[in-house]
C-alpha cells in the first residue's frame, strides 16, 4: 500500500462499537429514514468501515451494507466477527465506483478528520452515489464556542490530539466542509449537531445530496 494511504498504524482492539456511536448512531438512523422511503434491502456504501460495527448494526436493521477500510487490522476483525457482511480493504483514495457500483446512500463517520487528501476524499464519496444519492458523513464539530470553551479549561492540546498516531490531522467547521463538498458537485448540503448541546457539540454530520 502506498505510503499516503497507508493507516495500518490506526489500531483496533475489538469488534465493538464504540463511545461516539452512542451519539452518532441514533442520528444517522433519522437521517436514513428521513432520506429513503424504504429501509428493507436498502443499499448502503461504508466508507471508513474499520472493524465493522456500524456496517453490522446497519444490516440487524435491515441494510445492505459494503463497505472498505484501509486498515487492514480493522478489516480482519470484521471478516471474523461478521463473516456475513461485503466488506474489503479500500482506501478513499481508490476508484471505488468501478469496483462496486454505485448507492443510494454512502456513510462515512469520522474518517475525513483523518485523511492528508480530503478533496480526493470527496471526489470519491461523489463518486459512489447515484443521481439524487445522499452522502452522510460526519467529523468532530468546530466552531467559535466550542473552540473558546476548549481554550478556557485549558483542553486544546487534549482535543487536537497530536501526540495520537494516525489520529486527527485535519479539522472541519461547517463552513470549510461545505466548501469542500460543493467543490466536487454536491448540493443541499445540511448539518446536523450531535453529543452535547448544538454549540458545543461532539461531532457534526453533513447531509450531502449529489
Amino acid at each position: 500500500m502506498k505510503p499516503d494511504t497507508d493507516i495500518s498504524g490506526y489500531r483496533y482492539h475489538s469488534d465493538s462499537l464504540n463511545q461516539s456511536h452512542r451519539y452518532l448512531l441514533p442520528a444517522v438512523a433519522r437521517i436514513l429514514h428521513a432520506n429513503s422511503s424504504r429501509k428493507e434491502g436498502l443499499r448502503v456504501f461504508e466508507l471508513g468501515c474499520g472493524n465493522g460495527s456500524v456496517a453490522n448494526h446497519l444490516a440487524t436493521n435491515g441494510y445492505r451494507v459494503t463497505g472498505v477500510d484501509a486498515s487492514e487490522e480493522g478489516i480482519e476483525i470484521a471478516r471474523r466477527s461478521y463473516p456475513n457482511l461485503d466488506l474489503h480493504i479500500g482506501s478513499a483514495y481508490d476508484d471505488l465506483a468501478m469496483k462496486f457500483g454505485r448507492f443510494p446512500i454512502v456513510l462515512s463517520l469520522e474518517v475525513i478528520e483523518h485523511l492528508y487528501f480530503p478533496r480526493r476524499y470527496a471526489a470519491t464519496l461523489y463518486s459512489l452515489l447515484e443521481d439524487q444519492g445522499t452522502a452522510i458523513i460526519s467529523t468532530p464539530y468546530h466552531g467559535y464556542w466550542k473552540n473558546l470553551a476548549l481554550a478556557i479549561t485549558g483542553k486544546m492540546d487534549g482535543h487536537f490530539t497530536v501526540l495520537w498516531d494516525h489520529g486527527h490531522i485535519k479539522f472541519w467547521s461547517m463552513k470549510t466542509l461545505t466548501s469542500l463538498l460543493r467543490e466536487v458537485g454536491f448540493r443541499e448540503i445540511d448539518f446536523a449537531r450531535v453529543g452535547r448541546i448544538p454549540p458545543l457539540a461532539k461531532s457534526m454530520i453533513a447531509i450531502a445530496r449529489r
